[in-house]
């Protein structure tokens, strides 16, 4: 009987539309449309009920001798937690021993950047100059040094260019591209660590003052600062 029923055709019942009369409100919702918003609504209530549920329980058995210092440290304004502050946390000798620690790193890194520069100078004009292998002659007198440098000069041949291949074109042209990382990094880092160093020594005691344009013997665009000389003991 089953397959029977499924065998008969039915009329498709379809939702009906929007009345002309109504089109001013939009399209008329359908009822799969009515129940993804029932869910999500309920979905939400929920959690809004459930929530209320767990802080009425907090609530409830809530310890009156608990305390944390985070109670003293901050204030509620018109419902909102503020916390303290900051601005005063550590004190002069701390914030001196932090600029220290930070000045002796970006030292330590212009020290490895200035190394690796170094490093690889040498290996590029070591490639640019094409060196041969070194070969050690023994010289009898200075006449005989003269004539084997004059061999020597005239039997070294520089390898033309176009014969260098081109993965190795490739890899030195990296190299002078890194280098030039390398070096304006360098001179980033010097600026940092000379801007730390004033800073730093701006916070030491000692009465000093901001030298005035005409008092420059080098005119410079950067702060120049004067200390006044006192005795040491």
């Amino acid at each position: 009987m089953s397959s029977l029923r499924n065998a008969i055709s039915r009329r498709a019942h379809k939702e009906r539309a929007q009345p002309s009369s109504r089109k001013k409100f939009g399209l008329l919702e359908k009822h799969k449309d009515y129940v993804v918003r029932a869910k999500a609504f309920h979905k939400k209530e929920e959690t809004l009920r459930a929530s209320l549920y767990k802080l009425k329980e907090k609530a409830a058995f809530r310890n009156p001798d608990e305390f944390y210092f985070q109670m003293i440290k901050t204030k509620t304004v018109d419902g909102v937690h503020k916390p303290e502050s900051q601005a005063n946390k550590y004190t002069q000798e701390e914030l001196m021993l932090m600029k220290t620690q930070d000045i002796g790193y970006i030292l330590q890194k212009l020290q490895s950047e200035r190394k690796k520069i170094e490093k690889l100078t040498a290996v590029l004009h070591s490639v640019d100059n094409h060196p041969s292998n070194r070969h050690i002659y023994y010289a009898e007198d200075r006449e005989e040094a003269r004539e084997l440098q004059s061999q020597a000069s005239e039997s070294r041949v520089t390898p033309p260019s176009g014969d260098i291949p081109d993965h190795i074109k490739r890899k030195t042209a990296a190299s002078y591209r890194e280098l030039e990382a390398r070096n304006s990094r360098v001179n980033q880092l010097e600026k940092l660590y000379m801007e730390m160093s004033l800073k730093k020594e701006l916070q030491k005691k000692g009465r000093k003052r901001k030298l005035r344009e005409d008092e420059l013997v080098c005119p410079t665009s950067k702060p120049v600062y004067k200390w006044r000389s006192e005795r040491k003991r």
